[in-house]
């Protein structure tokens, strides 16, 4: 039976930041090697898993949140918002899984759930986000799996 998807709670936050924190550790290493061990600390501070954890308390608290639950355990969440009500845009900004239940198609459900929702909220386009490196290479197979076009953008980072 695939885990069922519920509205987030305040009760799940603690558990949604240990699942996210163990969810991007190798996307992290791979972020962090990919700019280099300056800017990695610049931009996410000596751990990253301090700015990750705060990053993904603001947004359970500004999004809209779901938690995927698996007999009683939760292994996935997600969260959307409107970003542009008057043109039609919604935006997913957050989905992480268990990393012994990746691949298992949590992920394509929490985003197609916080698609829906989006839909459901007026929104016409969905955006969402991720890296290019090796280590979002997962998360851009899945979204392209669901038919989200890429679109190049190309940051560059420089310390001082």
């Amino acid at each position: 039976m695939p885990p069922t998807i519920r509205n987030h709670r305040p009760a799940d936050q603690e558990a949604v930041l240990a699942l996210a924190l163990r969810a991007w550790a190798p996307v992290f290493a791979s972020a962090n090697d990919a700019l280099g061990p300056e800017l990695a600390v610049l931009l996410h501070g000596a751990d990253w898993r301090v700015h990750q954890a705060a990053a993904v308390r603001e947004v359970l608290g500004s999004h809209q949140a779901w938690v995927a639950v698996d007999d009683g355990t939760l292994v996935g969440f997600a969260a959307a918002a409107v970003a542009d009500a008057g043109r039609g845009i919604g935006e997913v900004g957050m989905v992480a899984v268990e990393p012994a239940a990746q691949r298992s198609g949590i992920g394509a459900r929490l985003t197609e759930h916080a698609a829906a929702w989006l839909r459901a909220q007026g929104m016409r386009v969905v955006v969402i986000g991720t890296g290019g490196d090796p280590g979002h290479a997962p998360a851009r197979a899945l979204y392209e799996s669901l038919g989200y076009r890429p679109f190049p953008v190309v940051q560059y980072y420089r310390a001082f």
